[in-house]
């Protein structure tokens, strides 16, 4: 069932605590801003920070449908607005073909069905037409996912959307919102995005947390990992993170860290486990070389001094 909005920052932090997403005041303000106006709210950040987490937690607890556009190089309004289902339209051509009407009959037959076979019931919604379907008050939540990852003509295309909150279909008309969906965007970064996107949202970059913050997330996210381990964990992610790494670990790569030590019955860290799993830390080959052996003993040693 469909939850009222949050009417106040309080709320808003309070709804993503009650879901185990820690976030600070400055995100729980922004959040609630899109929602009030009616804006989409663009994250921008580092891979694995928890900017498409946020689009999962709005939707479980406001009660709404979660739909994901999940970009790609290549995207086309075809995979992302609508299609119309031409095998459909070919087998109703063919069954008035068959029919065969003759004379004045066959004139109307025509001309009913090249109105019909572009009507709404040919047409194939893809994720954005269909989140412009919400009833008032219980709107979905459309998360476009790393649009960092698409072509800039996917973003022109998009202006419409967000802005007007309609699709224009040339063969029929205009789909429009009764109300706006909530629309969470996410970027890697990988480029820049066009100002005219971002001028239509509210904009906030999700950065590494900081330890304590950190070290919240890990209690919430791997609940059955030991109090010390937790800490080491969280030191020693930190940590690395001060290196120069090709691709710094991001929070899931700590929960998912954090639950492998569980899974071996880890109270502490020590250097042979660390060196045995850095591979759910890094994701590159260079930086495990990078880490392994002394340089993992001597951070294991600071992160539990620390």
């Amino acid at each position: 069932m469909a939850q009222a909005l949050p009417k106040s920052i309080d709320e808003t932090e309070r709804m993503l605590a009650a879901a185990d997403y820690v976030a600070d005041r400055s995100l729980a303000t922004a959040l609630y801003l899109a929602f009030v106006m009616q804006r989409p709210l663009f994250l921008e950040g580092e891979a694995g920070v928890g900017k498409t987490e946020v689009a999962k937690v709005v939707a479980s607890a406001l009660g709404r449908e979660l739909i994901r556009l999940q970009c790609y190089e290549g995207l086309d309004i075809a995979q992302a607005a609508y299609e119309w289902n031409y095998s459909r339209q070919m087998i109703e051509i063919r069954l008035a073909e068959a029919a065969g009407a003759t004379g004045a009959a066959a004139a109307a037959q025509r001309e009913r069905l090249s109105s019909d076979i572009y009507s709404e019931r040919f047409l194939v919604k893809r994720p954005l037409a269909r989140a412009l379907e919400g009833a008032a008050g219980k709107v979905p939540v459309l998360l476009i996912d790393e649009l960092d990852r698409t072509d800039e003509p996917f973003e022109a295309y998009l202006l419409e959307v967000l802005s007007e909150w309609q699709i224009s279909i040339p063969e029929i008309g205009t789909l429009k919102a009764v109300e706006p969906p909530i629309v969470i965007i996410t970027s890697n970064r990988t480029r820049e995005i066009h100002d005219a996107v971002k001028r239509r949202c509210f904009y906030y970059w999700v950065d590494y947390p900081d330890a304590r913050r950190e070290l919240q997330i890990v209690k919430r996210k791997a609940p059955g990992a030991a109090e010390a381990l937790s800490r080491e964990i969280v030191a020693f992610v930190q940590k690395l993170r001060g290196m120069e790494l090709f691709k710094l670990p991001g929070v899931a790569e700590t929960i998912d860290w954090a639950n492998c030590l569980v899974a071996l019955n880890r109270v502490t860290l020590d250097p042979e486990t660390v060196n045995n799993t850095l591979g759910v830390l890094l994701k590159y080959q260079d930086d495990i070389e990078r880490i392994a052996g002394e340089q993992a003993t001597r951070l294991v040693a600071e992160a539990k001094a620390a």
